[in-house]
């Protein structure tokens, strides 16, 4: 039954990770916590699964022209290197910490897409120069890379806005971009988390597996969503995760 809802859990973070450019974490975070999964543990599964979901996203992304390798290359670089401290960072803050961090983040995230109406890049990026879009793209990389994955989040929702402001990419680039930096950054975090025993690769195989399967459906259906349709469904699912995680937090307050 639990490897059910396991399965279940992946295969809807694998759709969100095809179609939104996340790893899957600010649905599999919430409902690992509903179902009892600590904070530490439900990061290192949703981090594991990751792994799964952004190798199989990028191929697909590749194969269909959709994903620009060079940038790519330096966003995952900067990824690869930030998340190696994720597993440090999980072992020593309080659990409770780390909700309130991942809550946190969230609601910058809902406020960005609730507020702001325009689904198109950003038409004067401030760095144009080709060697400091480089740096940028590490930095942003890095920076997403040290907090995202250790909340257990792929990072998506940071880079987005991140690279439609400086390089002047629209929501629809950005994904393919954000899913390839994951395939550095999870694999990176995994091994940090591992390090500090924070993985139960038993659950993060089932959720990782299955998420594969709503990867390739995701990806399938940005190609038929508007922007401002992908928009409104990316808010849906911020509110979800944050509605979830609030309920969480709750619950430990007034243990």
């Amino acid at each position: 039954m639990q490897e059910g809802i396991f399965a279940l859990i992946g295969f809807i973070s694998g759709i969100a990770a095809g179609f939104f450019g996340i790893g899957g974490g600010v649905i599999i975070v919430p409902c690992l916590l509903f179902f009892g999964i600590s904070m530490e543990y439900a990061i290192g599964t949703s981090i594991v699964q990751m792994i799964f979901s952004s190798v199989f996203g990028s191929i697909l992304n590749i194969w269909r022209k959709k994903l620009d390798l060079r940038a790519g290359f330096y966003v995952g670089l900067g990824g690869l290197i930030g998340a190696s401290f994720s597993g440090i960072i999980v072992a020593n803050i309080h659990s409770t910490i780390l909700l309130i961090l991942f809550i946190l983040l969230t609601l910058v995230s809902v406020k960005k897409y609730i507020f702001n109406t325009k689904t198109t890049a950003n038409p004067n990026p401030p760095i144009k120069d080709p060697t400091q879009q480089k740096l940028v793209m590490i930095g942003i990389g890095a920076l997403t890379g040290i907090f995202a994955i250790s909340l257990g989040i792929g990072g998506g929702l940071i880079i987005g806005p991140l690279l439609a402001y400086f390089l002047g990419l629209d929501s629809k680039k950005v994904v393919p971009i954000a899913l390839f930096f994951i395939v550095f950054a999870s694999i990176s975090g995994s091994l940090s988390l591992y390090n500090q025993d924070l993985i139960d690769w038993h659950k993060g195989l089932i959720v990782g597996i299955c998420a594969m399967i709503g990867v390739a459906i995701g990806s399938k259906l940005i190609d038929l969503t508007s922007l401002t349709n992908h928009r409104y469904a990316l808010i849906g699912i911020y509110v979800f995760s944050l509605c979830a995680s609030l309920y969480k937090l709750f619950l430990i307050l007034v243990e």
